[in-house]
């Protein structure tokens, strides 16, 4: 998961420019501290003015130096939380802890964004990067899938709050594949408690990512497994609807040859019931 999408990277690039283009405006610090007040003194002296420490961010940044860039760009937050230079630091931090691969600081930077700036222009890609920082750590199909789920959760965000947002290609392409790896979590347990015989619950498995993935490519393969998991529990109507279900939509299927010579081994061929639930979920499958 560590390669990042052509699309996604020019979305990076192209926010970079325009909050990159916050002109510094140089700030005057005042301090009243006498000689007896040494402590206030001395913050005021740490305290840095809100342009330089983020222009230092940027140059950091654009020198590659993502860590202290994420540094510069904290500074700004802490020290000035309530200027212009802190909410435009806030995304800018949200994104080099997301080059960094610092995902947990990303999404809480982005989140925090989204909740204190909602109807500002950067509020899209703060909420975006969110959904990137949860799409890297998607696993393989074998571990647990709740990056994938909040991955979805998150991109989904972006495109029902900013439909018309330049991230929405993109973040819809990530809620696909999302979906593909949560229906293939369910055929890989599907597959598990077919092999051990444990027909009902297999069957669970492949009839949830009929009815609730069916625009992924696993449903193929799901349909398969139904007509055999329904043939071995002596389901012969159900078996032929799947199988009948699967040749509709991808007749020149492998899978479909399998399951149609499968039906034929007992004596079967393929044939609907317009009353199972396959035949009423199969009308949403978008295999044709």
């Amino acid at each position: 998961m560590a390669v990042h999408s052509i699309a996604e990277m020019l979305f990076l690039a192209q926010r970079i420019l325009v909050l990159a283009g916050l002109a510094a405006v140089p700030i005057a610090l005042s301090a009243c501290a006498s000689n007896d007040d040494i402590d206030l003194a001395t913050y005021v002296e740490q305290t840095e003015p809100a342009d330089q420490l983020y222009n230092q961010g940027l140059a950091n940044l654009n020198s590659g130096r993502l860590s202290e860039a994420a540094k510069k760009f904290d500074a700004v937050d802490r020290q000035h939380p309530y200027s212009e230079y802190a909410r435009k630091s806030m995304v800018m931090g949200a994104f080099t802890n997301y080059r960094q691969g610092r995902y947990e600081e990303a999404i809480n930077a982005g989140k925090r964004y989204v909740q204190l700036y909602p109807s500002s222009e950067d509020a899209a890609y703060a909420q975006y990067i969110v959904g990137l920082s949860y799409f890297r750590q998607i696993k393989d199909v074998t571990q647990d899938q709740k990056e994938s789920r909040r991955a979805i959760e998150a991109m989904e965000e972006v495109t029902q709050r900013w439909p018309e947002s330049e991230y929405v290609e993109d973040a819809n392409a990530k809620i696909r594949f999302a979906r593909d790896q949560l229906a293939g979590k369910e055929m890989q347990v599907g597959r598990y408690y077919l092999e051990r015989r444990e027909y009902i619950a297999a069957a669970k498995r492949f009839r949830y990512v009929v009815e609730v993935y069916s625009n992924t490519r696993h449903v193929e393969e799901a349909l398969a497994r139904l007509t055999e998991t329904y043939l071995a529990m002596g389901l012969a109507s159900e078996a032929q609807t799947a199988a009948a279900v699967l040749g509709q939509n991808y007749p020149d299927s492998q899978w479909y040859k399998d399951s149609y010579a499968l039906l034929q081994s007992g004596g079967l061929e393929p044939r609907e019931n317009t009353g199972s639930w396959i035949s009423r979920a199969g009308a949403s499958i978008l295999g044709t």
